[in-house]
This record gives structure tokens, sequence and C-alpha cells, in this order.
């Protein structure tokens, strides 16, 4: 690394994410004795936000929050260094890449590894802005104790919806689940637990139009498909609507993503920019199956390709 400017922080390999790929590819990358970082804000990513856990093999009913805490132990245990910090550009030189940070800090790295995984998609509908920490959230185990004993309501029907609403069941009076399908597309087992507890209702093939209310969240205005509107008393709202892939921040690499905006990557988890690589959520890879298991395989496999390659290099 010796065309790199003195007085910055170097390594052989930058992995960006702090997640279940960025955490399994570290523990990879020690492993294997590559110098590397790892530059995420989130340890454990959005998986420290779930409430529970139950379909990592060998790690039964476990909180989404203690299972990142092991996943960083472990990585820890190896003295990598994570920092807490947003990740502002990437910019690839000749022979490296230059890290620029939020706080204007510059770190240099040979390979770059991304798995910052997706962001929580919003409704983008009146009022949602308004309400924001005033009765709109996009975290049931964040927030889901400021509404203790009140009634709230969970936009979406995949597994991040019914598992926020059987968290909230714990703690509200009453949960409405609003779907705008005709069937929830969550696992069997999860929908089998929602359909035994009482406290929860399902409202399908409606759309949240509009949040209303004064200083904080009061109502929402649903709306059915040639049925009109009708109001619902809410006090709190949680969106599980899905997210999606962001990585304005590795614009400058001309990295091909796929029409939904996923990275595409080979099997071997690298991009089709030189010594970039990526894993987890943020990718095409596993089929699109966005779990923790598969994360942390990716995170393994792109480990082993740039170990293969730094091997070729030498």
């Amino acid at each position: 690394m010796e065309k790199m400017e003195k007085n910055k922080k170097k390594f052989n390999l930058g992995i960006i994410g702090a997640g279940p790929a960025g955490l399994s590819a570290s523990i990879y990358a020690s492993r294997y004795n590559i110098s590397h970082i790892i530059i995420g804000q989130l340890l454990g990513g959005q998986i420290s936000e779930t409430h529970s856990l139950d379909n990592y093999p060998g790690i039964e009913d476990i909180s989404g929050f203690e299972f990142s805490q092991k996943l960083g132990r472990h990585a820890k245990k190896y003295g990598v260094q994570i920092i807490s910090q947003k990740v502002r550009k990437i910019k690839k030189e000749e022979a490296f890449f230059r890290i620029i940070l939020e706080n204007k800090e510059e770190i240099i790295t040979k390979f770059i590894l991304l798995a910052t995984g997706t962001k929580r998609r919003k409704l983008n509908v009146k009022g949602e802005e308004k309400f924001l920490g005033k009765g709109v959230s996009y975290c049931a185990t964040c927030d889901g104790f400021f509404y203790k004993e009140k009634n709230v309501g969970v936009i979406g029907g995949g597994n991040s919806a019914v598992v926020s609403a059987l968290y909230l069941a714990d703690i509200c009076n009453k949960v409405c689940i609003i779907y705008r399908g005709e069937k929830l597309r969550s696992e069997p087992f999860w929908i089998e637990k929602i359909q035994k507890n009482p406290k929860i209702e399902i409202i399908f093939e409606n759309n949240v139009k509009e949040f209303l209310g004064k200083e904080k969240l009061e109502k929402i205005i649903l709306e059915k498909p040639y049925q009109g509107e009708r109001e619902i008393n809410l006090e709190g709202v949680f969106v599980e609507i899905g997210s999606y892939p962001e990585i304005s921040y590795a614009s400058d690499l001309g990295i091909i993503s796929d029409e939904e905006g996923y990275i595409k990557i080979q099997k071997n988890g690298e991009t089709n920019v030189s010594r970039v690589f990526s894993a987890g959520d943020i990718t095409n890879g596993s089929n699109k199956f966005r779990q923790v298991v598969t994360a942390v395989a990716e995170g393994a496999i792109a480990t082993e390709g740039i170990f293969e390659q730094m091997e070729k290099q030498k």
C-alpha cells in the first residue's frame, strides 16, 4: 500500500455495513488474517430492531437485539475496529479506494465489501411526515412501549408486519393489521399465531390514504377500491411495507444494479467493479431470499472471494 497517503487509516479491506453480512464477513476476514475495518451506523443493522428471531439454525427464539450483540461480540473477539459512522462517498483511485465518512475522516483500503442492507419504505401519503415520532413509526420494537394499552395499527402483510403486530399485542390494547392484499404474505408459522391472538384484527384490501390529528396522530383514513373511504381511530401506526437498497454513497464506482436497484453479484460476491464485492440484503444473490442466514452466508462467501484475489495478486 505504498502509494497511499501518509497519516491515513489503511486496511486491505473496508466492510461497509455492520449487519449480519458485514459482521460475518469480518469474522472470516479475521480468520483469513486480512487487515480490515467495519464502518456501520447500527450494530446488527435492521435485525437488531426485530422483536423475535426464530429461524436461524441452532438459535431458538432470540430477540434481534440479542442476536446482533452476539454477532458483534464474535467479530470484536478478533480485534476488529468498528466505526459508527455513515459513509458519505467512496472514490476509486488507481490502486486503492478512498472511503469518506460523514465526519470527513478518510479511510484507505485495497478492497471494498458493500453490506449496508436496505432502508425501510415509506407510504408517502398525506400526514406521514407530519406525525413522524408523533404516532407514525417504522420500528415497533423501538417505539412500541410508548403506546402501552393504546389502539395501534400495523401497515403491511409480510413477516415484519406480522411479527411487529404480535409484539405490539403484548403491549397495546388492540392491534389492527392493515394490508392492501387479499391475504398475508407471511410465513404460516406467524399467521397461525396472529389468528389465535384475540387482540389482533386484520383489515384486507385497504390502502392508507391519510393520517389525521392535531398535535399527535388520532385517526387514519382508509380507502378500499370501489367501496370508498372510512376512518379508524388509532393513536399509533407502524409502517412495515418492506425496504429498498440505498447505495448512493457508492454512486461514483459505477456498480451495476438490477431493475429494482439491487447490486448484481457473481457467485463469489464480486460486482462488475474490480475489487468491489457485496453481500446481504443489498444484493440480487441468494434468489433475493433476504434472510439473516443468507446474509451471513453471502458475507462469508464474499470474504473468501476477496482472499482468493489477494492470494493471486501476491
